[in-house]
């Protein structure tokens, strides 16, 4: 079968099709002819097994770990029911603070918000969670490092092609040609962290992740 088949057989969007094979959790065999990917009855069976347990909120890594048969389903389930207690008492504690901010008779620019800040960095001390604000920042930091190291590693190709054209001089149109290369992976670059940009802003990423 085809990508698009599965994907209307099984419910599952290319996009987190090929998601889940990045991460390991499917590996259909390429036509040796096409390099085309074939997926067969056995695929689709994983991709069902996958779709259930995403849609239990399942960590990816441990559904690797099930397929890899480190973990039993029954040990899987036994960690996720302590990990949705957890979650629920969370949600609870939230409700708490989220009463008292209605219920305080406050608006936002008289609210005192020095006064929950220290309340909420007391119930993390207990073990609340809340939702970490940095983290967007770091997954767009990632990618422009890249980006810039990719750059700088092609700037410095071309200063070297141009330096060795001026201790050995070459024909004009090859150089141009020579120089243009890292110039066109600079250009490829750019266009791939704008997309990537566009990716994490729109939450694509977390989207591939809940299915």
């Amino acid at each position: 079968m085809r990508i698009n088949q599965v994907e209307e057989l099984v419910g599952i969007s290319k996009k987190n099709i090929r998601f889940y094979e990045e991460k390991g959790l499917l590996n259909p065999i390429r036509n040796a002819e096409n390099g085309y990917r074939e997926y067969s009855k056995e695929d689709v069976e994983i991709l069902q097994k996958i779709k259930l347990l995403r849609q239990l909120s399942i960590p990816i890594e441990e559904i690797l770990k099930l397929q890899q048969g480190y973990l039993t389903l029954e040990d899987c389930m036994r960690r996720h029911i302590i990990a949705l207690d957890r979650e629920e008492e969370n949600v609870k504690q939230k409700k708490s603070i989220c009463r008292q901010l209605e219920n305080s008779g406050e608006q936002l620019a008289d609210m005192d918000t020095e006064k929950y800040l220290l309340l909420m960095k007391e119930m993390e001390r207990e073990g609340v969670r809340f939702m970490n604000v940095e983290h967007v920042d770091k997954r767009r930091r990632a990618p422009v490092i890249a980006a810039v190291v990719m750059i700088l590693l092609m700037c410095a190709c071309i200063g070297l092609f141009a330096w060795a054209a001026k201790v050995d001089p070459i024909p004009l149109p090859f150089l141009l040609l020579v120089m243009a290369i890292p110039g066109a992976v600079i250009v490829g670059v750019l266009l791939a962290l704008k997309q990537r940009m566009k990716q994490i802003e729109g939450g694509e990423e977390d989207e591939a992740r809940k299915y």
